[in-house]
């Protein structure tokens, strides 16, 4: 449940609401019976799923739509004690310690937006830059198992219910016959390419 998690990034019961709305006004179960003949397989299913942290207990990166809380950290003008705790906290090895300006550097290759290194420093030198959602795309289990693909950014609560509802518009004027929402995205990369150029031109 919401609130249960305590590597939480973001808290995220207002946009578990508002996509539990989106998803009840989209009646994908009512286009599923239309669009497929015969009896409804349960991976006929799309499905969306919200994670709070990057532990993703729900498995966003096997699902149609997957959304992650995430918080960019970011590095201060406060002093750095050298405490270390940023470096002990962080489990991707993502946050050293420069051995000749004596703070935190953060590789960003290796972070996955979790916030735990901002939580630990005690002097905010680490401090929360950017906060909110990262989303995956086309995430299935099944005969040919697919991770989801990553979106570029962290967006806000707005923009992923901008996208999840695209997603299922797209999805419903593509899908036929219980097409999958992966294997439209893998044959159509269009909508993943729009999306991506209305939120850098937002």
């Amino acid at each position: 449940g919401s609130g249960d998690c305590p590597n939480r990034a973001v808290p995220a019961e207002s946009l578990r609401r508002r996509l539990e709305t989106v998803l009840k006004d989209a009646d994908l179960l009512a286009f599923l019976k239309s669009e497929v003949s015969g009896e409804l397989k349960f991976h006929h299913e799309f499905r969306v799923s919200l994670a709070e942290c990057p532990n993703a207990c729900s498995q966003p990166q096997i699902k149609d739509i997957g959304i992650i809380g995430a918080q960019l950290p970011k590095i201060t003008e406060n002093a750095c004690t050298r405490c270390e705790k940023c470096v002990e906290t962080c489990k991707e090895g993502a946050v050293v310690l420069n051995s000749t300006a004596g703070g935190p550097e953060i590789d960003f290759s290796k972070c996955v937006r979790c916030g735990q290194c901002i939580r630990a420093c005690p002097t905010q030198t680490i401090d929360a830059g950017k906060t909110g959602y990262r989303v995956l795309l086309g995430g299935k289990l099944g005969r040919h198992p697919k991770l989801a693909e990553e979106l570029p950014a962290i967006y806000s609560e707005v923009q992923v219910l901008d996208i999840v509802k695209r997603c299922i518009a797209w999805y419903k004027a593509t899908s036929r016959n219980g097409e999958r929402f992966s294997e439209l995205l893998a044959r159509d990369q269009s909508l993943i390419s729009e999306i991506i150029q209305e939120i850098k031109g937002a």
